[in-house]
């Protein structure tokens, strides 16, 4: 097992430089047992434990001034069951290199988010998801799970083996142990046409239902200032495969979202009152085009540019209405946001925590350009989602407690009394749990 520093003078600091940490221990464990023996003597010596991944939560979830645990030695495929068609994976994989894999062996998840830079248990564990009418998050696809609970001991758990701690532990939040292996749903290797062009938005949201509908998966991004959306819709395609041009695909991919939507969104910070020219011009810069290839080359694309996340899931039936208040806002206030609004679905499922928990859902993601202050912002946003009972992501910027939380999830009890029995003495307990959850 090996030590390691996070940064500077040993802080860690997250991806969005949202939170920054001191722990006053860190390690690497290098297998399940020295994983298990670091959270034992952890407790011995009185620290709180907290298993961090790539650090793309905006969220303090992953704090902690006690024991810090780094699972990027614990990476790989432990095993396929091509019968069973699922895959069991180290905690520690990153999304990409899962991806890759899995598609050298013929594989695929059926869905997944469009970043992939998290590790496979720190995307499952705050709730990550794509867009899906019927196919759901990353973690409504795994089917069995391995994690190290407060007393150091090994629980396994799944539909049929400690049934309980899988409906909650999927997404668990860091608060019912260290996930060490993830077993999940995968499927062969298939190809997605993606469709993606402009819309006004006045058509995209009086077609919202009928575009959810015709499409497996349909998301779009609306920009504040402006009345234009961008769409995407992805659906299972017989081929031929025909992916976009290499030429083509780094201009628009890296040189316009990324190099000069970067170099748009740091003149919008120096000079607020340029920004709703600039989102004009951004919102036209992005044209139609179709493409085949396989999923994660579809569902997932680079983000250099970084920035803070609000994200809440409301029901699907509000989403046209809030995202109407959430226009309305904008264009009466003096804001001014150079970051387009994303929104995305996904169908009810049975996990306990998660954000589409029981509900068909639909998310509205917020941002800003890192360094650019977005209170005043996210403040009016969350009034708004939390006026449709939105439900917050859990790793992505909000102001809820455990109270909140409770009105929202109907089977916040059962997770807190699994939380009661699992680790009483609150070994992974931070403040953002307690916020959350309760003391």
């Amino acid at each position: 097992m090996s030590s390691t520093a996070s940064g500077r003078n040993g802080t860690w600091r997250n991806w969005g430089g949202t939170v920054a940490a001191r722990p006053a221990r860190e390690v690497a464990p290098a297998s399940v047992e020295e994983l298990a023996d670091a959270v034992r003597r952890a407790a011995e010596d009185g620290l709180r434990v907290k298993a961090v991944g790539s650090g793309h939560s905006f969220t303090s979830i992953a704090v902690t001034d006690g024991l810090l645990i780094h699972p990027h030695l614990l990476t790989g495929i432990r095993h396929i069951d091509r019968e069973a068609g699922t895959v069991t994976v180290e905690a520690g994989t990153p999304l990409k290199r899962l991806n890759v894999a899995l598609a050298r062996e013929g594989l695929s998840l059926t869905n997944m988010g469009d970043i992939m830079e998290q590790t496979v248990s720190g995307a499952t564990s705050t709730g990550t998801h794509g867009t899906g009418r019927d196919s759901a998050s990353i973690a409504a696809q795994i089917r069995g799970l391995e994690l190290v609970t407060a007393d150091g001991s090994v629980l396994t758990c799944s539909e049929r083996r400690n049934p309980d701690v899988f409906a909650a532990a999927r997404i668990g939040l860091g608060a019912l142990g260290v996930v060490t292996a993830v077993t999940l749903a995968v499927e062969p290797l298939f190809l997605l046409t993606a469709r993606e062009e402009p819309m006004t938005f006045d058509r995209v949201t009086g077609s919202f239902d009928e575009l959810w509908a015709e499409n497996e998966h349909f998301e779009f991004y609306w920009f504040p200032h402006t009345e234009s959306t961008h769409t995407k819709r992805n659906n299972r395609s017989a081929g031929p495969e025909r992916p976009v041009g290499q030429v083509k695909g780094w201009f628009e991919d890296e040189f316009l979202s990324n190099g000069v939507f970067q170099v748009a969104n740091r003149v919008g910070r120096a000079v607020p009152a340029a920004v709703p020219a600039i989102a004009r011009i951004s919102s036209r810069a992005l044209s139609a085009r179709t493409y085949t290839d396989i999923p994660y080359k579809v569902f997932t694309s680079p983000r250099r540019v970084r920035f803070v996340e609000m994200e809440y899931a409301v029901p699907r039936e509000a989403a046209v209405a809030t995202l109407r208040e959430l226009k309305a806002m904008v264009d009466r206030s003096r804001l001014r946001i150079s970051f387009p609004v994303e929104v995305r679905t996904a169908p009810a499922d049975d996990i306990t925590l998660s954000t589409a928990s029981g509900r068909d859902t639909a998310y509205i993601a917020v941002h800003m350009f890192q360094g650019t202050p977005h209170q005043a912002y996210f403040t009016a946003a969350e009034r708004i989602f939390t006026a449709h009972e939105g439900r917050p992501h859990w790793g992505k910027v909000h102001t809820r407690d455990a109270e909140y939380v409770a009105g929202v999830w109907p089977r916040f009890g059962e997770f807190t009394a699994l939380r009661d029995r699992l680790d009483a003495e609150r070994l992974f307990q931070n403040d953002y749990l307690r916020r959350v959850l309760g003391s």
